[in-house]
């Protein structure tokens, strides 16, 4: 795959994970707090500048009340 397809597919991840939080009602500065995170961690992985790996996209989605599986569907779903 190349490195287009692969920015193209970081920035869905990335605006998946933000329209998550957003549409749970959330700022970053809550999220962060439920995660038991400061606020800059939120911040770091939504513009990319830090990765997430499953266990802590997992507990992201838990907060938000969807489960990985449909965090997973939507994003398939978003690449097609």
């Amino acid at each position: 795959m190349g490195s287009r397809a692969n920015l193209a597919e970081k920035k869905r991840f990335l605006s998946l994970v933000r329209q998550m939080r957003v549409d749970a009602g959330l700022r970053q500065a809550d999220l962060a707090k439920k995660l038991g995170e400061p606020q800059s961690f939120v911040s770091r992985y939504e513009s990319g500048e830090r990765r997430l790996d499953v266990l802590e996209l997992r507990q992201i989605c838990t907060v938000l009340g969807v489960s990985l599986a449909d965090f997973i569907e939507r994003l398939e779903g978003d690449s097609r």
